[in-house]
């Protein structure tokens, strides 16, 4: 989190308002990375899971697994929000020191 505060700073060169923007950006992009790359793993996870318990079927993931999947993006995005909100609050700046 403190990273993305020192890469704002070196773009920003001291200009307030940018920086604040850069924060928020950074913050952002980072949490959206993350939320793909968890996401996935989340997803080909559940869809191995599925695979695996059905006998080696073609799964029918309608059945019970959407839920599943639906409740874990939930969580995952829940979190990343939280950390999200986090990382932009540690980092912003009000007035220049």
């Amino acid at each position: 989190m403190e990273r993305i505060g020192i890469a704002a700073s070196k773009v920003a060169k001291g200009n307030l308002l940018i920086y604040n923007s850069f924060v928020i950006l950074l913050a952002t992009l980072l949490s959206l990375l993350i939320f793909f790359i968890a996401g996935c793993a989340i997803v080909i996870t559940l869809v191995l899971f599925a695979y695996l318990t059905s006998g080696g079927n073609p799964p029918d993931l309608e059945d019970g697994w959407m839920s599943i999947m639906l409740v874990c993006m939930i969580c995952l995005a829940v979190i990343i929000f939280l950390l999200d909100i986090c990382a932009i609050f540690k980092n912003i700046k009000f007035k220049r020191n």
